[in-house]
């Protein structure tokens, strides 16, 4: 016999009615208990958005002032030794970005400039630079006034600092853009800090490193200002348990903070007792529940964007818990018996009349929500309303598995996994996109018609089948064109790999295929990858939307695969899929290539193989790559013999025959001095 819900759930009212008085007491315990730490959970959740978002500003305002003073420099509006306009336009940076403590330069010969904030009353600037063999530390020290600041002293004393002795200086001499250091040696004295530092090439020479430095007092500032209940308290640790920063509203560029903080023990108490467990690199927050001299605390651990950086939440829990508890201790003696029967049946009831065949019913929309759709199924039921739920379900997911082929459906289901809302919006990251399309199909589908459907088909089942199998996110076909990208919507770090792997697979597979021409010719399909800034995310209007990509270095993958032509080449890939890839990809680099529609020239590699157990390249890849050098060395004769061997060895091989008759070209007719081994592409 099946009954209405509504029947059900007045049986259940009318049991409750007899152990009401009971039921209140428990809902009122458990509720309050849940909203205690449904309150510590709120807070501390505010707390970690607060910190992110002021780490956040903290670093934009780090890059900004970076990039702006850069531009000044390699746009040759200010000369890095230029002394007056370059303290004003420290200077201006130091004042325009609150959380900043210094702006500084360091040349190749060990001389030293920076601007470096007093608290928020002084600033001074000082310069280091070796005088009649001793090094000379000259600061100019002015006092903040409103609107201007005003000249105080000036003083000169020996130092025995040496900006090229910094690690933010050597690694920002070696590297090709700025990156985040941690600093504790400063002119001043040990002031633990982290630098955004970054080289500064004028005309292609490299003139020092410029680095903008935050002190590790401004996050102590930062941190006095927040409200963590009413005597907890919030901490940045390092791995180790180190402190970063501890509340301390005193704390500056003049007066280190404090370290005596009567909850700090706790939160490194707590970071040793998550030990092993606990990775900050990981994102996973912690929580830990610490008893310290009878008292009890919540600790909660959350990583930050900084490596290694976790933030301690300390929250006493007799801010929540404590009266809670007195009042249980109360009543437990007196209800205990009455709770345990009436549990005992309403437990069996609910769990027998409704609970049950709800949680079926939950779980078949658990398989819609993560569009698992062969697997929900019907289920019969005593209640009539849950029953015709099971069916309308089973009704949906049939209407929704029809429409699988005309959508990814291994993407939405990602989608839904990762919680991307389907409203337009994204975020620049970092991914590689491949474009990949049939030689010369344009003619084909001219000559085959409607005949071509079968062979596009089972081109384009080999082509998802390989990208899918690697990890790749289909994006779109435009006609026997395919575009995917590799690192979103889920994280991938070896993204450029991944991609190479797949463009690899893909031929191979291809080439199984047996598939052919309408002469008996194997199908030839070219590939374009690229890595790079792009924009990612659900791209369109609130009616329709398509979770795509689009950028310059999209745009550069497309240029890629049609460059395949030119060069007679099947897999092409740019600089920054090199770089990433590493080497853990056999390439050839081809030219340097000015793409179509963009200013500048980019590598451009073949993609010849996976570099797994033990392969290496061929040997006529190194020989290409010598005639390459002497071509780019202006030395045509000794290119000349290379591209040559090149050509013994593989007499079809296009780029070395190109190659080759650029040589010709320029031994008949040399190159002006102003020449660049460029080659421009002429088409998109």
């Amino acid at each position: 016999m099946r009954i209405h819900i509504r029947l059900a759930i007045s049986g259940l009212v009318l049991a409750s009615i007899m152990v009401s008085a009971i039921g209140v007491h428990v809902l009122w315990w458990r509720t309050a208990e849940a909203n205690s730490h449904a309150l510590a959970d709120t807070i501390n959740g505010q707390i970690v958005s607060t910190v992110e978002k002021e780490l956040a500003t903290i670093t934009a305002e780090a890059r900004a002032a970076h990039t702006a003073i850069r531009t000044l420099f390699v746009q040759n509006v200010l000369e890095t030794r230029e002394a007056d306009k370059r303290e004003f336009v420290f200077l201006s940076q130091l004042q325009s970005q609150q959380n900043i403590s210094w702006v500084a330069f360091g040349w190749p010969d060990g001389a030293f400039f920076a601007a470096h904030k007093l608290g928020d009353l002084g600033l001074e600037m000082m310069e280091i630079a070796p005088v009649d063999g001793a090094i000379k530390r000259r600061i100019d020290q002015y006092e903040v006034v409103i609107g201007d600041i005003q000249f105080e002293k000036r003083r000169f004393e020996n130092t025995d600092y040496v900006v090229t002795d910094q690690e933010w200086y050597r690694s920002g001499m070696q590297a090709d853009d700025p990156r985040w250091f941690n600093v504790t040696v400063h002119p001043v004295g040990l002031r633990p800090s982290i630098a955004y530092a970054g080289p500064i090439d004028v005309y292609q020479k490299r003139q020092g490193v410029l680095a903008i430095i935050i002190e590790y007092t401004r996050f102590a500032q930062f941190l006095s200002n927040l409200s963590v209940g009413k005597s907890g308290a919030a901490f940045i640790l390092d791995r180790e348990g180190s402190t970063i920063a501890a509340p301390d509203p005193d704390a500056d560029e003049v007066n280190m903070q404090r370290s005596d903080q009567p909850l700090l023990p706790i939160a490194r108490g707590a970071m040793k007792q998550a030990g092993s467990s606990y990775d900050s690199d990981k994102k996973i927050a912690r929580q830990v529940r610490l008893v310290s001299a009878g008292n009890a605390y919540a600790v909660s651990l959350t990583p930050l964007a900084f490596p290694g950086w976790t933030l301690a939440t300390v929250i006493p829990e007799a801010e929540f818990l404590g009266p809670i508890e007195r009042t249980i201790r109360q009543l437990l003696v007196g209800l205990a018996i009455l709770i345990l029967a009436a549990g005992i049946v309403s437990a069996w009831l609910a769990r027998r009349v409704i609970a049950t065949p709800l949680i079926t019913v939950v779980d078949e929309l658990k398989h819609v929500a993560r569009f698992d759709l062969e697997k929900v199924r019907r289920h019969a039921s005593r209640l009539i309303e849950i029953e015709n739920l099971s069916n309308a379900i089973a009704d949906m997911a049939g209407g929704l598995a029809a429409f699988r082929k005309y959508i990814p459906a291994d993407l939405v289901q990602t989608l839904v996994s990762e919680g991307i809302e389907p409203s337009p919006g994204g975020s620049i990251r970092n991914l590689t996109v491949l474009f990949a399309d049939i030689a010369g199909f344009t003619g084909l589908s001219e000559r085959l018609g409607d005949q071509i459907i079968p062979l596009l088909s089972s081109y384009l089942d080999t082509m998802s089948r390989e990208v899918s199998g690697h990890g790749g996110t289909i994006d779109k076909f435009i006609g026997d064109a395919v575009m995917a990208f590799w690192g979103a919507p889920a994280a991938n770090a070896d993204h450029a790999v991944d991609a190479c792997r797949a463009a690899l697979s893909c031929q191979r597979a291809l080439r199984a295929s047996a598939l052919k021409d309408d002469g008996g010719r194997p199908l030839r399909v070219r590939v374009g990858v690229n890595s790079g800034e792009m924009l990612v995310g659900n791209i369109g209007s609130e009616f329709r939307l398509n979770y795509t990509v689009i950028g310059d270095a999209v745009n550069i993958a497309s240029r890629l695969e049609g460059a395949n032509k030119e060069y007679g080449t099947d897999i092409i890939i740019g600089e920054e899929t090199r770089r990433l890839a590493g080497d853990r990809v056999h390439v050839r680099e081809l030219d340097r290539l000015m793409v179509y529609g963009r200013a500048g020239g980019i590598a451009i590699y073949e993609l010849l193989d996976v570099a797994e157990r033990g392969t290496v390249p061929p040997a006529w890849v190194a020989l290409y790559d010598s005639g390459l050098s002497a071509y780019r060395a202006r030395d045509f004769m000794a290119a000349t013999n290379f591209f040559l061997q090149v050509l013994d060895g593989r007499p079809s091989d296009q780029p070395a025959r190109m190659m080759l008759e650029r040589c010709s070209q320029y031994l008949k007719s040399p190159p002006g001095e102003d020449w660049e081994a460029t080659n421009a592409m002429k088409a998109k």
